[in-house]
């Protein structure tokens, strides 16, 4: 039987595993940017969909209101924190497809901050991945689901942007296949560090998660999603909460 942290790393790489293909398709597809702007949107959808009924909620029936409402507060500050000071090194249009990207021309060391931010980006998520073994040793199907979909969609507009700021090729595909890699050793953390903790420690990491997700919506695929198409955006984003939400009830 396979142990329960090597499961919790499996479905951690498996969701992170998506950020590729979003890169592959981006650099073979050439995809137009609408349809990127679309693709941003649904998974935007499915993000606030799973972090409101697969985290938040739950950390509230396991901790109360205390520990939901401080841990979401509270992972929302450190991760607007520690992204604005990556924003400051270049990486401020990391999931932007449209020519906003920093080249290195630009800025020197845009390279290195982007590739930081975007593991940044999917640290709450993988942590949450692991968080949701804890207790039952049975993984959220449809949180892994949710990531999994909302990953394909960053890889997809952020590897946009990397290709027209002249990124190369080992450069786009190289920091996305870091990160996938990385996400099974965040997921397996997520899991081993905090299964024999109290279940408000566990209730309130849960919740840091799902703040940490939210203010990540807010300040990196939001604005791509409604940058240049909005005529169908709500209804897309509308389209992957219902999908990510009906995944959670099932």
């Amino acid at each position: 039987m396979v142990p329960l942290w090597a499961q919790a790393s499996i479905w951690g790489f498996f969701a992170g595993s998506a950020l590729l293909i979003g890169a592959a398709v981006a650099y073979f597809a050439r995809i137009p940017q609408p349809g990127v702007s679309g693709a941003m949107s649904f998974g935007s959808g499915v993000l606030v969909s799973a972090l409101s009924f697969e985290l938040l909620e739950k950390s509230y029936a396991q901790g109360g209101f205390d520990a939901a409402a401080i841990g979401f507060v509270t992972g929302a500050a450190v991760y607007t924190v520690a992204n604005w000071w990556i924003s400051l090194k270049g990486a401020r249009y990391r999931k932007r497809s449209n020519g906003l990207q920093l080249s290195e021309e630009q800025e020197k060391g845009s390279g290195l901050a982007i590739a930081v931010g975007s593991l940044l980006d999917d640290i709450p998520e993988s942590i949450a991945i692991g968080l949701s073994m804890v207790g039952g040793g049975k993984v959220s199907v449809a949180l892994v689901i949710a990531v999994f979909i909302s990953n394909i969609t960053e890889g997809l507009s952020s590897a946009c942007g990397m290709e027209r700021a002249g990124r190369s090729a080992a450069y786009i595909f190289g920091v996305w296949g870091f990160i996938a890699l990385t996400t099974g050793t965040v997921s397996m953390a997520g899991f081993t560090l905090f299964q024999d903790l109290s279940h408000e420690v566990i209730a309130a990491v849960t919740s840091m998660t799902a703040g940490a997700v939210l203010a990540m919506l807010a300040d990196t695929m939001i604005p791509e999603a409604f940058g240049e198409e909005r005529t169908f955006a709500g209804l897309i984003t509308v389209v992957g909460f219902l999908a990510s939400f009906m995944m959670s009830k099932s």
